[in-house]
């Protein structure tokens, strides 16, 4: 050295010293480099983070955790400068943090008012600096970037280990404090360990004085202009507090229809939709990127080949389209089972007929108990009774049904045009969702309860429209509107780091901790959609999923292409379940369980037989449920978890890796990233990678996986651009006769990156 003071390097050397202790890093030259020239150590720390990012390949995976070394020190160093600390010290006072965020408004007041000094100082001494060094760099650099707590000017404050505290803080600031600090630190635990991952919008806003936790949100559409404008204003609340966006639209009367008896008047759904893109495109997500909105249409709708299927393709009448929403069909099994009809050439036969929704229920005269009308999207197919198939046959016969009719599979080839162009529509598949719905009891059996899915396609529970029952004027002279409050369905996600949870061997502990974290978030969460907080406190649904599969089977040194996959997939998700539903079990007898739960599945056990859970663990779970109850509704559901899943250091959700060797990319950056523990024992695992492997053993997998999920699964079909239709045809018929619920993108090689919301991606 020659103009600096030795230990001014001492974090960069440091880290080059620890790189190739621990990684097997060859750090020689660079080494050299460093001592040779006179730098500062802003300049010699960008110079080894630099010339680490160049050294990441397939063949030296490991330069990812020395570059992640360097960022850190560029962390640490910020942090004390912006905090006023020593940046030898790495982490400064979490107190003096803590205030200093509340005082210029960046924190909630909560943090400090709920905790004393005393407590945070305990709470403190809990956090692990060595924890960092458990991030690759991409992952690093996610959180970093996206997620710890900056100032109005954007400087950095927050360090990754009180990212997580914070958190846990968050999430346990309810809790008797006679125990609070010890969950706290145990919700710690499985954070700092990347055990598991919280949502994106509770990483981003937990402890903070803006925005809310849960991921997703899915409503219900009536056919009134009222519901429509008003479903509108309530997205555009949700999607600005960073909230995805599901949305049903098969009630709302199709093109040609009457209104107020005036005939052919209806403009159909196509305008509303698009209505909705521009609030998407207008109300952003927390100023990062703008909303997020799927919307869903039966298959037996008569707009359903008069635009829908058309809104996101780059060809036809653009005053038709709606590029910036993602779309989704709801179908049912008779249409699945028409396109299996064929003749003696083998050609399809199958006719499928379409209708309005609000002609349906001015002609049919279907009513419920209460003599509400009924249409055919209110009716499913029981496994023993054919509720829907009956009224669709009585629909098709009645010879005032005005209908349009269409081979099944003219239609399905839309579809799948549709599919290959933009990845949408989803596939939502309405008898089999609604058949293993734990909560039908509220509705009746045969009477749909769950009419679509979410943003993702992972998330499946009840839904109602929100209605205006009166206006009128108060003896003030203000105007009030009284809206009866439908299920407006909130997703709570949360996801198990599965080679890291299951190579430690610490999924029961870290399940019974995350499923109160998950069910905490409901009674602290801040949603600005009153009927969205009601139905989250009626049913108290969480979703507790998982990511890191492919990295999973390739530490196990499991194919993916082979029944060991599957098998593997049919016992570890058995497990998961187990755990997570007795957990739900002892948090109703510490706190109750939730309102719905008489006559539900859970109750009466009905859901347990269906599974064929029938050992002994399972039979004594089932008799503490019916003693003390279940805390919530629903459980899992397993979430696309890209964003996430990087921070953590894994693969994607249940997807197979998408190579071995490539670059990540997004707005701001772009980096080179290899598969994850990849070494000569993993790579042979790795070797096939998605548009590779056969779909067909992706489905078995998901099918194993979905006999355990009480809701769904986001779950990507990959396939080559010059696929042929029937090939397409049969990955669909083979996903719905393995009982799959649904869907997600179908990703071709020909495709552009598809822009996807990330609050689900936890």
């Amino acid at each position: 050295m020659k103009t600096m003071l030795q230990n001014e390097l001492n974090s960069v050397l440091d880290a080059l010293e620890r790189a190739a202790t621990i990684y097997n890093i060859d750090i020689r030259e660079i080494k050299q480099k460093i001592l040779e020239n006179d730098q500062t150590f802003s300049e010699a720390n960008e110079q080894v983070l630099h010339y680490s990012l160049n050294k990441i390949s397939m063949e030296q995976p490991n330069w990812t955790f020395l570059a992640a070394g360097l960022y850190l020190n560029d962390l640490y160093s910020k942090a004390a400068v912006n905090r006023g600390y020593h940046k030898e010290q790495k982490y400064g006072p979490f107190y003096e943090l803590i205030k200093e965020l509340t005082n210029i408004g960046i924190y909630s007041d909560d943090l400090l008012n709920l905790y004393t000094k005393e407590e945070i100082a305990e709470i403190e001494n809990a956090i692990d600096p060595e924890k960092d060094y458990l991030f690759n760099y991409v992952g690093l650099f996610l959180l970093a970037d996206r997620y710890l707590a900056k100032d109005y000017e954007k400087n950095v404050f927050e360090l990754p280990q009180e990212r997580f505290m914070i958190i846990a803080m968050t999430l346990m600031k309810h809790e008797s404090k006679s125990n609070r600090l010890s969950l706290v630190k145990e919700a710690y635990w499985a954070l700092s360990n990347l055990y598991m991952t919280v949502a994106t919008p509770t990483l981003a806003n937990a402890g903070k004085s803006y925005g809310q936790l849960s991921s997703c949100f899915i409503d219900t559409v009536e056919d009134s202009l009222d519901s429509i404008y008003l479903n509108n204003w309530d997205i555009a609340r949700l999607s600005k507090d960073g909230g995805g966006i599901g949305i049903y639209y098969g009630k709302v009367r199709a093109l040609g229809s009457d209104i107020k008896r005036f005939k052919g008047n209806s403009s159909g759904v196509i305008p509303w939709i698009r209505l909705i893109n521009d609030t998407a495109v207008s109300v952003d997500q927390l100023g990062q990127r703008q909303g997020a909105v799927a919307i869903y249409l039966d298959i037996f709708h008569k707009d359903i080949m008069n635009g829908f299927l058309d809104l996101k393709t780059n060809n036809g009448d653009e005053r038709r389209k709606a590029h910036d929403i993602f779309t989704g069909v709801a179908i049912p099994d008779l249409f699945m089972k028409k396109l299996e009809k064929v003749d003696e050439t083998g050609r399809s036969i199958g006719e499928w007929h379409t209708f309005c929704p609000h002609q349906v229920k001015q002609i049919m005269g279907w009513k419920d108990e209460v003599g509400n009308p009924l249409g055919l999207e209110d009716y499913y197919d029981e496994t023993d009774i054919k509720y829907f198939t009956q009224k669709y046959e009585e629909a098709v016969n009645h010879p005032l049904l005005p209908r349009r009719t269409y081979r099944a599979m003219d239609i399905m080839a839309r579809i799948m045009v549709s599919q290959l162009e933009s990845g949408t529509p989803y596939m939502f598949y309405r008898d089999e969702v609604n058949r293993q719905n734990p909560n039908k009891h509220v509705k009746g059996r045969g009477h749909t309860s769950i009419y679509c899915s979410n943003l993702c396609t992972e998330i499946m529970q009840n839904m109602s429209a929100t209605v205006i029952q009166k206006e009128f004027q108060d003896d003030d002279g203000n105007i009030v509107i009284v809206r009866k409050p439908g299920d407006f369905v909130v997703c709570n996600l949360s996801s198990i780091h599965l080679p890291n949870a299951i190579q430690s061997n610490v999924l029961e502990r870290l399940i019974r901790i995350q499923m109160r974290m998950l069910d905490n978030t409901i009674d602290i969460n801040n949603i600005s959609v009153g009927q969205a907080k009601w139905t989250n406190e009626r049913y108290r649904a969480v979703g507790l999923g998982t990511f890191g599969w492919h990295h999973l089977l390739a530490l196990k040194e499991i194919h993916w292409e082979s029944e060991a996959a599957v098998e593997f997939a049919d016992a570890l998700y058995e497990e998961i379940s187990y755990h997570t539903i007795h957990s739900s079990m002892e948090l109703a007898k510490e706190k109750g369980s939730y309102r719905m739960f008489s006559g539900s599945e859970w109750q009466t056990g009905a859901y347990f037989e269906r599974k064929g859970y029938t050992s002994e663990r399972w039979t004594m779970l089932q008799k503490d449920i019916q003693t003390f109850g279940v805390r919530n509704g629903w459980m899992l559901a397993v979430a696309p978890n890209s964003s996430t899943a990087k921070i953590g250091g894994s693969t994607d959700g249940i997807d197979p890796l998408y190579a071995i060797e490539y670059a990540e990319e997004k707005k701001n950056f772009k980096f080179k990233v290899t598969a994850p523990d990849l070494n000569h024992h993993t790579y042979n695992y790795y070797r096939r990678v998605r548009h590779e492997l056969s779909q067909l053993w992706s489905i078995k997998h998901n099918a194993a996986r979905q006999r355990h999920i009480d809701q769904s699964i986001s779950f990507n079909l990959y396939v080559r651009h010059d696929i042929k239709a029937r090939e397409l045809l049969q990955l669909h018929l083979e996903a719905w006769k393995h009982g799959l619920k649904t869907t997600y993108y179908v990703r071709s090689t020909s495709q552009t990156e598809i822009d996807e919301c990330e609050a689900c991606h936890s």
